[in-house]
């Protein structure tokens, strides 16, 4: 199979005539994080076949891979072909061609939303306080509400004395009725800084009578203070009235109309669900558990707080349509998230007229999947029953890194898919392999791979750990038995309680310097309301 090799010249003008790429960087996210162009997605990989469906829905759209001479970029070129997918090529040179024609590199992960952030807060001068500011509030009993935008799992971790998890999407519905005194501060903070200035930038565009500050340089920047988080906290936001959601739906439309978002009806998605020459994007806003009690069919739940700080994970062809919706919010958490993504220079719509009775669909959203290959397999009892009985059987787990080590069958072997031929000589050779993965389908894909590096017979456990969970089987927990490196996650310089001071700060630095980088890079396109 030949495939088509393109340079910095085709990829670059791609970006700056706003016409659809999907620039791929196929590397494991830790090697990805280390440096990458700006707009090169992170698709592992070891997950083409289970995330190219739904993270690429058009054929034919243009999409270019890229690696770092390690030879991956043609093997998921070649994969993506056999997906169906007619327009592929590699990126020639890998990531050290890009520098060496002049591109911009850029270090961490979600670059493209941390840089708008930045560039946010340089021209409208978000206004903040610091951590020492922030404490002598609340040690003094002043009235100030702390709400924090991240997920509601970052906020349970660690969060700031008294904050009350909001994910970024929520503020401008729920805000009104956590601080209905407009003499009451309001705080946000995130871990770092995109998600609190991106979360008090909404209020005050929005036009909230608090005075709004964030939480400067969050939870990190309270760490470096020398100040203790709360662990395990669970204040969430509440219902709120049909006043309120009323009040804030007109405050949400009015800044959606000011950054040009554009209106679609039901008649539009019918009609883009089937359009072949271009990318659409379908993400319902609200919360997971609203879109499980009902949504529209081909809605992908997607909170839109995390869309802002997350778009290239979900929407990594850049220059394609998106549209939102939020149906049972007055359309509050698709027309802020929306008016960042205008502002970011996607093609973005919100869904209106949107009834109850539309949302026809129930429970997860369902990852659309290929063919999935034929594979023998075995359920969990008789692979209990041979792990504990014949030191001859070793079970391989494919999920990523921090899955496992939250729990796995015991004695499992961590591998990655990507790395699999170096990960085999650090496991045991035996006569029998059973492969086991979260989601179930990545060992249908790892089990041919497997078989043809070792004269093992090759077994994949039927459903996967969910079905070793199901059946009532021990799981081992740590990071025991890695033949792999954990390439698969970057350690983020603002997840978790034990991080090194010197990283966070390090981390920091990086992002003051974003705005200067975007202005070297120039493809962005992005501007500020």
């Amino acid at each position: 199979m030949t495939i088509q090799t393109k340079d910095y010249l085709f990829v670059r003008n791609k970006l700056l005539n706003k016409e659809e790429i999907a620039f791929l960087d196929v590397r494991e996210e830790d090697p990805h994080a280390q440096e990458h162009p700006l707009f090169a997605a992170n698709l592992p990989l070891s997950r083409i076949e289970i995330d190219a469906f739904a993270k690429l829905p058009k054929k034919n759209v243009p999409i270019v891979t890229l690696d770092d001479g390690e030879g991956f970029a043609l093997l998921a070129a070649q994969r993506l072909v056999n997906l169906g997918y007619t327009d592929v090529s590699v990126y020639e040179g890998g990531v050290q061609g890009w520098k060496a024609a002049g591109g911009e590199l850029f270090k961490d992960v979600n670059v493209p939303s941390k840089s708008f952030g930045e560039l946010v807060e340089a021209k409208r001068h978000t206004p903040s306080l610091s951590a020492q500011e922030v404490k002598q509030l609340i040690d003094s009993k002043e009235d100030v509400v702390v709400v924090d935008v991240r997920r509601f799992d970052e906020y349970n971790t660690m969060s700031i004395p008294t904050g009350i998890s909001v994910p970024g999407a929520e503020l401008v519905l729920r805000l009104p009725e956590l601080a209905p005194n407009p003499k009451t501060k309001v705080i946000v903070n995130c871990a770092g800084r995109t998600r609190s200035i991106i979360g008090t930038q909404s209020l005050i565009n929005a036009g909230i009578p608090n005075e709004v500050n964030a939480l400067r340089n969050g939870t990190i920047g309270w760490t470096l203070a020398g100040q203790a988080l709360d662990k395990g906290q669970s204040r969430k936001f509440q219902e709120v009235s049909e006043d309120t959601k009323n009040d804030a739906a007109q405050r949400a439309r009015s800044v959606a109309d000011k950054a040009g978002v554009k209106r679609a009806s039901l008649e539009d998605i019918q009609n883009w669900k089937t359009q072949s020459d271009r990318t659409t994007y379908f993400f319902d806003t609200r919360t997971p558990e609203e879109f499980e009690a009902g949504h529209l069919p081909g809605f992908r739940s997607v909170p839109g707080g995390q869309l802002v700080q997350e778009t290239e994970m979900v929407a990594p062809v850049r220059g394609a349509r998106v549209v939102l919706v939020d149906p049972s919010g007055r359309g509050v958490r698709a027309n802020m998230p929306a008016s960042w993504l205008a502002q970011m220079a996607w093609d973005i719509y919100v869904l209106d007229g949107v009834k109850i009775a539309d949302l026809t669909e129930k429970g997860i959203w369902q990852t659309p999947l290929p063919p999935l290959p034929k594979v023998e397999s075995i359920d969990a009892l008789t692979v209990s029953h041979w792990l504990k009985t014949d030191s001859n059987t070793i079970a391989i787990d494919f999920s990523t890194h921090a899955n496992y080590v939250k729990g796995h069958i015991p004695g499992s072997w961590y591998a990655l898919r990507s790395e699999l031929s170096q990960a085999i000589k650090k496991i045991p050779q035996v006569d029998r392999y059973i492969i086991t993965s979260s989601p179930s389908e990545l060992s249908l894909f790892a089990a041919k791979e497997l078989q043809a590096l070792t004269k093992a017979e090759v077994l994949v456990l039927e459903g996967g750990n969910n079905a070793w969970i199901k059946s009532g089987l021990e799981l081992e927990k740590g990071p025991t038995h890695l033949a792999s490196p954990p390439l698969d996650r970057y350690k983020r310089p603002y997840e978790g309680t034990n991080v090194d001071p010197a990283a966070m700060q390090a981390y920091l630095d990086w992002e003051f310097g974003l705005v200067e980088q975007l202005g070297k890079d120039g493809t962005h396109h992005f501007w500020v309301l």
